[in-house]
């Protein structure tokens, strides 16, 4: 066995989060040095701006640069530094710096202003409350980013628990950070109530857990189960599963997504579309089938259901796939607001990487990873134009995106990509994510999985047919339909043009040469083992 590390000897290797943690202190401490005034700053929330880029992109660097070094444990054994964790590092300080540039114009952030139409009545009384948002904003993304990294790299249960509830608890306060209204305050109540009774789920499961192998490592739980019995095991990966489920946005614990996506502001929601998602499948995923209670396929088979690889577990999940991602686009077909439109999405796409979960093998893990890098851009660049509308004073509704061909083209062409893609059609990089997710599930069916994860296939694909009503929907409307406001009216500022455009190519380039991405994927298949 290849002993953890000790405290340490494992900084050297914890330097992505150090450096995350250092950016932290340095934005509360500049912000407290710097002056302050209640009116807005742009060298003052340009310098925190400048300041949580550099943290994420030192971050990143320190993580690039390790990747060649092998897997270790640190810190005892609490969590694992491997290609696995460090491609979710990556993906996570990616979307960190996105989201800190589109927050930078975004008065959902610094809370400046009239309320946009069809909002709701902002605070009577103006206070410190309108003050613009510079190192709270900036700490608060940092130590989400943070949590992430902590969840993709946790092989502890108790370090699973600290990444979940750390970035739980960061999430609440960030949904509620907007100044407009009341209905920020509302999701992030909702949002907190909802995530408090999953995380105690997930606890009560992870205490089961521990009474089974008499310790919080993976590894050992993994080898209690195997001889444990089979009701104790079912009711706390049960329980284990409602957590990872509540962050992943699966049925059915998806209730929160779509009013909270709504209520937050929107740089928040976009964050909270792809990190903590991310961050969720990726602990689910080292949980279930890199070393804990479910194990890989074949001996979660053999222990729960005793024949075939299509064990139990599998089908608990292939099931939960298929629910979620018909729930999540049945529902999205009836949405007028594009937050919530977007937020019925990403439960369908949950819905479709939890795919990859049931099936469990290597290959499945590569395309998840493959997914997970491609859903970045495409849904970041459909966020982007939302803001990019709302910050033009039109609000959020599908409404507000009427006759936006003529009115806004470039925004147009982005988000008319971001939506072919996020439905999975030729030649957009979306095409490529699904095709590895659907291609890994019918392999799997083919080499024994069985008549499951044929139908889970299938599913999958007459789901991919029902999205393109909605996503296509929302084109006809910004294309063929009149706009309602004259096109002098309108304007996307130059950073969100760039930003735009540094969203949509991957996507473009992806669709059509995906090779980088996969080969990146496909190295970061590896999970640490002792």
């Amino acid at each position: 066995m290849t002993p953890a590390l000790g405290n340490a000897a494992s900084l050297a290797s914890f330097l992505p989060e150090l450096l995350l943690c250092g950016g932290i202190i340095v934005v509360l401490g500049v912000g407290l040095l710097v002056p302050w005034r209640p009116a807005p700053s742009r060298s003052r929330e340009g310098l925190f701006l400048f300041l949580t880029l550099a943290a994420l992109a030192a971050s990143a660097l320190s993580t690039a640069l390790g990747t060649s070094a092998p897997d270790r444990a640190l810190f005892g054994g609490l969590m694992a530094r491997d290609a696995f964790g460090d491609y979710f590092k990556l993906l996570f300080a990616a979307a960190g710096a996105i989201v800190a540039l589109c927050a930078y114009r975004s008065s959902d952030i610094r809370g400046l202003g009239a309320p946009r139409p069809g909002g709701d009545t902002p605070d009577p009384v103006p206070s410190a409350r309108d003050a613009p948002l510079g190192a709270e904003w900036s700490a608060l993304l940092l130590s989400i980013v943070l949590g992430c990294n902590w969840m993709a790299s946790a092989t502890d249960l108790l370090m699973a628990y600290l990444g979940v509830e750390f970035v739980s608890i960061l999430s609440y306060v960030a949904t509620g950070l907007s100044r407009a209204g009341r209905r920020s305050s509302e999701a992030a109540l909702k949002y907190a109530i909802y995530g408090g009774a999953a995380t105690g789920a997930m606890l009560y499961g992870f205490s089961l857990l521990f009474g089974l192998a008499g310790s919080t490592d993976l590894t050992a739980v993994r080898a209690a189960v195997v001889s444990a019995p089979p009701l104790t095991v079912a009711v706390a990966g049960a329980l284990c599963l409602a957590g990872f489920a509540f962050k992943m946005a699966v049925v059915p614990f998806h209730m929160w997504c779509p009013d909270v996506y709504q209520g937050a502001p929107t740089p928040v929601a976009a964050l909270l579309s792809i990190a903590p998602k991310a961050a969720g499948f990726a602990l689910a995923f080292r949980f279930l089938i890199g070393g804990a209670p479910l194990g890989s396929a074949p001996d979660a088979a053999r222990w729960l259901a005793g024949t075939g690889p299509a064990g139990t577990w599998t089908l608990v999940i292939a099931a939960l796939a298929a629910a979620t991602m018909t729930l999540g686009n049945l529902a999205a077909l009836a949405q007028t607001d594009m937050k919530r439109l977007l937020a019925y999405s990403s439960i369908a796409h949950a819905g479709t990487l939890l795919m990859a979960l049931a099936v469990g093998d290597s290959g499945a893990c590569e395309a998840m990873l493959l997914y997970l890098g491609i859903y970045l851009f495409m849904n970041m660049a459909a966020f982007l134009v939302v803001i990019a509308v709302a910050e033009g004073g039109e609000g959020e509704s599908l409404v507000a995106f009427t006759g936006l061909g003529r009115r806004a083209p470039f925004a147009t062409f982005c988000l008319v990509v971001a939506l072919f893609s996020l439905t999975g059609l030729p030649p957009t990089a979306g095409f490529v994510a699904k095709y590895a997710i659907f291609a890994a599930v019918i392999r799997r069916a083919m080499d024994g999985g069985g008549a499951p994860l044929y139908v889970l296939g299938i599913v999958g694909v007459l789901n991919t047919v029902v999205s393109l009503v909605y996503y296509a929907r929302v084109i006809r409307v910004m294309v063929l339909d009149r706009p309602t406001v004259p096109a002098a009216e309108f304007r996307v500022d130059r950073l969100h043009t760039a930003l735009l455009a540094v969203a949509t190519t991957p996507v473009v380039v992806l669709g059509i040469y995906a090779r980088p991405l996969a080969d990146l994927a496909a190295r970061s298949v590896g999970l640490w083992s002792p």
